[in-house]
């Protein structure tokens, strides 16, 4: 037996926590929307309404539709349904990504879903909201499976304990769900020919043992499928899990532009391929349509993420991340009921963080920000390697972001995060980051 004493836990429990401030002072605590599984789904989806808008299916080959299999089989009484209208109710659809269960068997049986994410859409206004669960989030299973990790309630009671556990802990209800396993992501990257991207550090990792193979440089490059793969599992930089997904942030991003290539309809087969194989839904093949639809025409500026704050705890050799029920509590309402904020009048407060090669840009933005009558406490420089508009104040919400655009377009396009913790500028209402990614 392996003896541990005291003095060596506690260097290794200082080191936990040296990494977990390293991370929040690197990445911030805010959304982990933009994680592998559902760059598989979205993939997937955008380009199955591509199908349909080109009445590849119905209109044209009618004979194919009637023969598809797996989750994309249509009966005619679905057909029938799909004339109905997109529902003009807000609606919660949950994005799950599992592990592999190493059993060889079946792909979705006893796997963890190592992303949770709700996504809120909203018809009314045409936008999104989504929110990330951490996935060693502490929580009471029900069912009477007791206090897991979050990510535990897939392999032990599959989608329904999942649902049944965001309903009982966040009073979430869940009209939908889409669940990916993780083995889609490199062939959806091979079969959309890679995704351009920007590596932002140097990641050299071998792990024989698990087959794992990762060796990039900084830079710009194409990532091909095992690449790719790697670069949203690399977490040797002392960033852990969270330094992962925030790569992971970056890539859907990239996805996104990719899948504006009009080369992208030459994939169709091949995607859809994968989709049938890898993909688990409770929604046809239409039903999947009309939202994918909906979240291509959704003006990117109109998107908000926020990951459920808290804070690590670890106990024993098991690490837990402890939600806020404060500020859990907050996020929910502003990004699942959509609560709108009482304002006071009072003008907001800037931050601006920037890396060394944005100097300049900073300088010019601070200027602009005192014309416009904003007091900016912060300005630093960075070492985060992605552009961001983070909002850290309830009262900042998407409609004040779209407003500043017009005054300040240099701010279009910039990824928008709700972040209520202020892990990187302190007394700010709003941060702006300007780096070279």
């Amino acid at each position: 037996m392996k003896i541990i004493n005291n003095n060596q836990q506690q260097e290794e429990y200082k080191a936990f926590l040296k990494n977990i401030r390293e991370e929040r002072e690197e990445t911030s605590n805010f959304a982990k929307l933009l994680l592998t599984i559902v760059l598989a789904v979205l993939c997937a989806v955008i380009v199955c309404v591509t199908l349909v808008e080109n009445n590849f299916f119905m209109q044209n080959n009618p004979e194919d539709a009637e023969n598809a299999t797996g989750f994309f089989h249509l009966s005619k009484e679905q057909r029938k349904n799909f004339e109905t209208p997109f529902s003009p109710r807000r609606q919660n659809i949950l994005l799950l990504g599992v592990d592999s269960n190493g059993s060889g068997t079946d792909i979705w049986e006893g796997t963890r879903s190592d992303t949770i994410i709700i996504v809120n859409i909203d018809p009314k206004t045409h936008s999104i909201n989504a929110i990330s669960i951490p996935r060693d989030s502490k929580v009471y299973l029900p069912d009477n499976k007791g206090v897991q990790k979050i990510n535990s309630a897939h392999a032990l009671g599959g989608i329904n304990l999942v649902k049944k556990t965001l309903k009982e802990t966040f009073g979430i209800k869940i009209d939908k769900y889409i669940i990916v396993h993780d083995e889609a992501v490199e062939k959806v990257v091979d079969a959309l020919g890679g995704i351009p991207i920007y590596v932002e550090k140097p990641m050299k990792y071998h792990d024989y043992a698990g087959k794992l193979h990762i060796d990039l440089n900084k830079g710009n490059t194409v990532l091909n499928g095992k690449q790719a793969v790697g670069y949203l599992r690399y977490r040797k930089d002392g960033l852990g899990d969270i330094g992962r997904t925030q790569r992971q942030q970056w890539f859907m991003k990239s996805l996104f532009e990719r899948l504006h290539s009009p080369q992208v309809i030459t994939k169709i087969p091949e995607v859809l391929n994968v989709c049938n194989t890898y993909i688990k839904t409770d929604m046809s093949f239409y039903e999947l349509s009309q939202y994918a639809a909906f979240a291509r025409s959704v003006d990117e500026n109109k998107i908000e993420i926020a990951t459920l704050p808290g804070a690590p705890n670890q106990r024993g050799y098991i690490s837990y991340w402890i939600l806020d029920p404060k500020k859990t509590q907050e996020v929910i309402n502003r990004m699942i009921y959509r609560d709108k904020p009482i304002l006071d009048g009072t003008k907001f407060k800037a931050g601006i963080m920037y890396s060394p090669k944005k100097e300049e840009e900073a300088l010019a933005l601070k200027e602009k920000l005192i014309e416009l009558g904003f007091e900016v406490n912060t300005l630093k420089i960075t070492h985060l390697s992605h552009t961001r508009f983070i909002a850290n104040k309830n009262q900042v919400t998407i409609d004040f972001y779209n407003w500043l655009q017009k005054k300040l377009p240099e701010l279009n396009n910039m990824q928008f995060i709700y972040d209520p913790t202020e892990t990187f500028s302190v007394g700010s209402d709003f941060t702006l980051v300007l780096a070279e990614g």
